[in-house]
């Protein structure tokens, strides 16, 4: 609220100089909450990256920004480095590796737009105001160095209409789902029975596909909100943050499946799509792929079930690729032609179905434990066939089929809207 207000007063009366507001006051705030040391430690991740930036080889940003990160993620280089920080509260552990991890992405974005710059290099004050920017310091999400300083720098600052009403009204819904969450999850115990295996055991089939979907569901509801409104303060101070997860139950393909877009459109920018170019090629893809869940896999700390989510993961993505390489060559292309739409649609709902249940056991592996995701996997897709397996598979393939008309129905009517625009 404090924050809200000092930004709120000050950057529209300067707002040739708002990112330095948002940057003295950030910094003045993590100082505050976290204490010098702290400071010290970020400010000296910054240094060495902000150095190496000046170098302008991408490949020394990347060895440099992956060893900073490599160095709280691993033992015993992260547990030095939290000793560091003195006093002792119940955010410390959290605070301490987000506002580290984050700010390690933030100064690796920086880096590698500066290898991008043709005139000149972007200051070291420039960086330290991307990074202390303090709604997305802590826990994101990551906007890109490029778009925070375009948007930060727009000196024209004009509301689109009803933007005021809008954010409100996200404010007042975040809130409410806040509420409503913390009091079902309070009584449910969604996060807590799959760590009991031996009341687990006992469900039937569709309690634990149930489960499954409802940690998963959970996962999303916690990343949502929590991005919500961090989103909804960086509306008010004229930003364009990253947006919120896609709803869990929209999911059925591994290309979308993310819950966190800041470090999605940060991995894919200069991981992902910088390797694989137009993602035509296996080969190609194949590379980016690894190269981004490895990646990942450093971001998310290392450990075998990190390890065994980032393979899935990784399979399942080169999977959709090779699926879709494989039918839309003769004589597959040929036959689907021949089907027509409606038929072509009915069997790649099903193919989306199965992904949809592989992409919440490959999920749920991360968020409960590997013997839970091995029982419900089993259960589902051996001990329960065939009716189980295909009841469940029945109601994702309506679900999936539902959602894949929205997504139809929606491009109409923008295909339509663009049309208008261009015809007036």
């Amino acid at each position: 609220m404090c924050f809200n207000c000092v930004t709120l007063t000050l950057a529209p009366l300067y707002p040739q100089h708002r990112s330095l507001i948002f940057g003295v006051y950030g910094g003045l705030s993590v100082l505050v909450t976290m204490g010098w040391t702290f400071m010290g430690l970020v400010l000296s991740h910054c240094i060495i990256l902000y150095s190496v930036a000046m170098v302008k080889r991408k490949w020394m940003c990347f060895a440099a920004g992956l060893a900073s990160l490599a160095s709280i993620k691993l033992e015993p280089y992260n547990s030095w480095q939290e000793s560091l920080v003195t006093g002792s509260f119940d955010l410390q552990d959290i605070l301490f590796y987000g506002g580290c991890g984050f700010s390690i992405m933030r100064c690796m974005s920086f880096a590698l737009e500066n290898c991008e710059k043709k005139d000149g290099n972007y200051t070291f004050c420039d960086l330290l105001k991307y990074n202390f920017y303090l709604p997305f310091f802590f826990f994101g999400p990551i906007m890109t160095f490029d778009r925070y300083h375009a948007q930060v720098n727009n000196t024209k600052l004009i509301r689109k209409e009803r933007e005021m009403w809008n954010i409100t009204t996200k404010a007042l819904l975040h809130l409410g789902v806040i509420l409503v969450v913390d009091v079902f999850f309070h009584y449910l115990y969604i996060l807590t029975i799959p760590s009991d295996m031996k009341l687990v055991t006992k469900l039937s089939d569709w309690c634990l596909a149930g489960l499954a979907y409802s940690n998963l569901v959970y996962d999303w509801v916690k990343a949502a909100v929590m991005f919500g409104v961090i989103n909804t303060v960086a509306t008010l101070d004229h930003l364009d943050p990253p947006q919120p997860p896609k709803c869990i139950t929209m999911l059925y393909v591994f290309a979308e499946t993310h819950f966190d877009r800041g470090i999605n459109d940060w991995l894919c920018k200069y991981v992902y799509d910088y390797i694989g170019g137009d993602h035509d090629k296996i080969p190609k893809e194949l590379l980016a792929t690894i190269c981004t869940f490895a990646v990942t896999t450093l971001w998310l700390g290392p450990c075998e079930v990190v390890y065994i989510w980032s393979f899935f993961n990784c399979f399942g993505l080169n999977f959709e690729l090779w699926v879709a390489k494989l039918f839309s060559i003769p004589p597959f292309s040929t036959i689907e032609g021949a089907m027509g739409e409606a038929m072509s649609r009915r069997i790649r709902g099903v193919f989306n179905a199965a992904n949809f249940w592989a992409i919440v056991l490959y999920n749920v592996l991360s968020l409960n434990s590997l013997g839970f995701a091995k029982l419900v996997g089993r259960r589902l897709i051996f001990k329960g066939f065939p009716l189980s397996s295909l009841s469940v598979l029945l109601v994702t393939y309506c679900g999936v089929q539902l959602v894949k008309e929205r997504e139809r129905q929606k491009a109409l009517q923008e295909d339509a809207e663009l049309v208008k625009e261009k015809a007036e």
